[in-house]
C-alpha cells in the first residue's frame, strides 16, 4: 500500500466512498419497501362502500377496511359498534402516485359522502360513522385543507362541512368479513345501500353519478 501513486489512492478513496453511500442506503430503506406507492385513509361512513369506492379507481392497489382515532389498540367490530371506544369506521386505501394523485382520491371522497352530516352518514349515526380524513404528512393535510377551503368558498352548498381532517393514527384492519364485502356479499350489500339511501342522497349532493378520476383522463 505504500508504494501506491497519487492517482490509485483517489480511486481507492472514491470506492470507499461509494461503498459507504450504499451501506447507508441499505440501512435507511427497509427491505422490500416499495417507494412507488402512498397511502392514503379516510372515514366516510361504512367501511363498506367507502372500500367499493376507492377499490375502482385507477391506480389504487388495494382499500383495507378498519378503524383508526380510537382509545383501544387493536378494536373488534363489536367494540367500535358500541360507540365506546372513539373509532372511525375507516379505509386505508395504497395507491400509485403516477396514476391517480393525493388530491384526486380527496376529490373523489367528498363525492361519496356528505359532509354535511354532523352525527353519522346517511341511516348509520354515531360516531363511528363520522366523516373525516387522515393526513399521513404535512403535504397530504395542506392537500386535504385547500380542497375542504375550495368547498366552503365554492357558493354551491349553504350547509357547514363537518368532515374533519386529523393526523394519521394507528390504523386496524377490520376482520375478514368484512373485508370486500360488497364481492362477497353483493345481494346483502345491495339491499343495505339502497335501504340506506346514500346514492340518492349522494345524487342530491353531487350531481349525476361520474367515472373515477385518474392521471390519464
Amino acid at each position: 500500500m505504500l508504494n501506491l501513486t497519487k492517482a490509485s489512492r483517489w480511486l481507492v478513496a472514491q470506492l470507499a466512498l461509494m461503498a459507504g453511500i450504499v451501506a447507508a442506503l441499505a440501512q435507511s430503506t427497509p427491505p422490500g419497501a416499495d417507494t412507488r406507492v402512498a397511502v392514503a385513509t379516510f372515514a366516510g361512513g361504512c367501511f363498506w362502500c367507502v372500500e367499493e369506492a376507492f377499490e375502482k379507481v385507477p391506480g389504487v392497489i388495494r382499500a383495507v377496511s378498519g378503524y383508526t382515532g380510537g382509545t383501544v389498540d387493536r378494536p373488534t367490530y363489536e367494540e367500535v359498534s358500541s360507540k365506546s371506544t372513539g373509532h372511525y369506521e375507516a379505509v386505508q386505501v395504497t395507491f400509485d402516485p403516477t396514476k391517480v394523485s393525493y388530491a384526486q382520491l380527496v376529490d373523489w371522497f367528498w363525492r361519496n359522502i356528505d359532509p354535511f352530516d354532523a352525527d353519522g352518514q346517511f341511516c348509520d349515526k354515531g360516531s363511528p360513522y363520522h366523516t373525516a380524513i387522515f393526513t399521513h404528512d404535512a403535504e397530504q393535510h395542506r392537500t386535504a385543507e385547500a380542497s375542504k377551503q375550495a368547498l366552503e368558498a365554492s357558493g354551491r352548498f349553504k350547509e357547514r362541512i363537518a368532515t374533519k381532517i386529523l393526523p394519521a393514527e394507528p390504523f386496524w384492519a377490520a376482520e375478514d368479513y368484512h373485508q370486500d364485502y360488497y364481492k362477497k356479499n353483493p345481494h346483502r350489500y345491495s339491499y343495505y345501500k339502497t335501504a340506506c339511501g346514500r346514492a340518492q342522497r349522494l345524487e342530491q349532493i353531487w350531481g349525476p353519478p361520474v367515472k373515477p378520476p385518474s392521471l390519464t383522463q
